[in-house]
């Protein structure tokens, strides 16, 4: 499939040599992997981002992963990082095909879920709606405002019932802790805190909309998180995001608002960081799920389905 425009804030690299990236439809280098389909480790943390992030595994293989919406974005891909063993997909794919409204992202969290994953690393290349959070910036959101529509927001759709996730502070305390304390580690700075509005995409805000966000007082604005972290919710996951600043929205300054070149040259140049802090987040991680809420959807009541 040709390429396609800019779709999100996933943007890097603009040839296959370039630095890595996070999600950009174009051209891509994905570094060749052991397909398989016999059995194998499982893994206990997924991480999704952008084909930039496949050199990171050791030991990789692609798992063909069946879900019942489909294939997810690309086959799982299966290896170790930080001494973990890790699921990684690119949840653009990785010819970068889907944009932020049609990324298949039933499939992909279920995918995720059946090769073992239990906890969930994202990460979001972000505008900022504040201008003391300027482009560089590493932020660890606590909260998600969803302004997405026509999106496949949930499991429960198949009229045989439902369970009613709660979903109050939508990111996982300890994964965020673990973040935290990787920054604090590595003596990175890590804005801890603030809200993650989701819009649809592809395009980007108007100076209006833009305006609105930072009136209700949210920070960053992507266009990815959901329903990507409410089906996290729903498949009993724990999700966190590590963000990265590429720009400040329109409504935050003067001038022409958000540029493909502006989000590019940024991107690229603190790739590394939100790398060093994906690593370190993932070594921090808990063994297992513990005493957070997230894999508790299920406590009280059982899905209408089996889960993975």
């Amino acid at each position: 499939m040709p390429a396609a425009p800019i779709y999100s804030r996933y943007i890097a690299q603009k040839a296959a040599n370039s630095p890595p990236r996070c999600n950009r439809p174009g051209p891509a280098s994905v570094p060749s992997v052991t397909a398989t389909s016999s059995p194998f480790d499982p893994a206990d943390i997924g991480v999704i981002g952008g084909s930039g992030f496949y050199s990171l595994l050791d030991d990789a293989d692609a798992v063909a992963a069946s879900t019942p919406y489909g294939d997810p974005s690309a086959p799982v891909t299966v290896g170790r990082l930080g001494g973990r063993r890790v699921a990684f997909l690119p949840r653009h794919g990785t010819d970068h095909r889907y944009a932020p409204h049609v990324v298949p992202y039933r499939a992909n969290m279920w995918a995720l879920r059946s090769v073992g994953v239990r906890q969930v690393v994202s990460l979001s290349a972000v505008g900022s709606l504040r201008a003391d959070l300027g482009p560089g910036a590493l932020v660890l959101p606590d909260q998600i405002v969803d302004r997405t529509h026509g999106r496949d927001h949930t499991l429960f759709d198949a009229g045989k019932g439902v369970v009613h996730a709660t979903f109050a502070d939508p990111y996982c305390a300890r994964g965020r802790a673990a973040a935290r304390a990787a920054a604090r580690d590595a003596g990175a700075d890590l804005v801890d805190g603030g809200a993650l509005v989701v819009i649809n995409g592809p395009r980007f805000s108007t100076r209006a909309e833009s305006l609105e966000y930072q009136h209700n007082g949210w920070s960053i604005i992507g266009m990815t998180a959901m329903p990507e972290a409410g089906l996290a919710r729903e498949l009993a996951l724990c999700y966190t995001t590590l963000a990265l600043v590429t720009d400040l929205d329109a409504g935050v300054e003067a001038g022409e608002g958000v540029t493909h070149s502006e989000v590019l040259e940024q991107f690229a140049a603190n790739l590394p960081r939100l790398r060093e802090l994906l690593v370190a987040t993932v070594e921090r991680l808990p063994a297992e799920q513990g005493d957070c809420e997230c894999g508790t959807t299920y406590a009280a009541a059982s899905p209408p389905f089996d889960l993975p």
